[in-house]
C-alpha cells in the first residue's frame, strides 16, 4: 500500500501549533475532520478514542516520530495525515526524545487488514533514517506530499 492511498493531503500541518500530545492528536484529528474524512459529529470521540489508545501504550516509536492510530466505525477507509513540530513534542518516546513528525491513521473497524497494511507502509519507510531525515526538514505542505509521493515511487527512500 502506497501513502497516496491513505494519507489526506488536503489535513497535512506543515506546522503544528499545539506543542503537547493529546493537543497534537485533536490538531491532526481535527484537521481530517475539516476536509470531511470522519463523517458528520465524530471528531470529539475520535479525538478521545486515540488519546486512551496513546495512555495505553505510546505510539513515540523513538528517533523523532510518533504513529497514533486507532480503529474507529466513523471512518469506512483507511486515512491518516501527517503533522510536524520545529519544537518537538513529549510523546513519552521508547528513546525518551521528543517527537518532530506524527501520522495519524485512523482505520475502519471492520477491516483489520487494510490497517496492517497502512501500518506496514508507513513503519517500513520510518524505519529508514533517509526517510526520516528528509521528514523532518520538510517545511510546507507541497514538500510534505513531495516527499511521500517520491517515497511511494521510491521504496528506498
Amino acid at each position: 500500500m502506497k501513502f497516496a492511498d491513505f494519507v489526506c493531503f488536503e489535513a497535512i500541518i506543515p506546522e503544528l501549533q499545539a506543542n503537547d500530545r493529546d493537543g497534537v492528536i485533536a490538531e491532526l484529528v481535527s484537521a481530517l475532520d475539516k476536509v470531511g474524512q470522519l463523517g458528520k459529529g465524530n471528531c470529539e470521540e475520535i479525538i478521545k478514542e486515540v488519546i486512551k489508545r496513546e495512555k495505553e501504550a505510546s505510539t513515540g516509536m523513538g528517533k523523532g516520530v510518533a504513529v497514533p492510530h486507532v480503529k474507529h466505525s466513523a471512518v469506512k477507509d483507511v486515512v491518516a495525515t501527517v503533522g510536524q513540530s520545529g519544537t518537538g513534542i513529549d510523546f513519552s518516546s521508547l528513546d525518551k526524545q521528543p517527537v518532530y513528525s506524527v501520522i495519524l491513521l485512523i482505520s475502519p473497524v471492520d477491516n483489520p487488514d487494510k490497517h496492517l497494511q497502512a501500518m506496514e507502509s508507513i513503519f517500513k519507510h520510518l524505519q529508514q533514517e533517509k526517510f526520516r531525515k528528509f521528514l523532518r526538514q520538510s517545511r510546507g505542505l507541497e514538500q510534505i506530499e513531495d516527499l511521500l509521493i517520491e517515497a511511494d515511487e521510491s521504496p528506498s527512500l
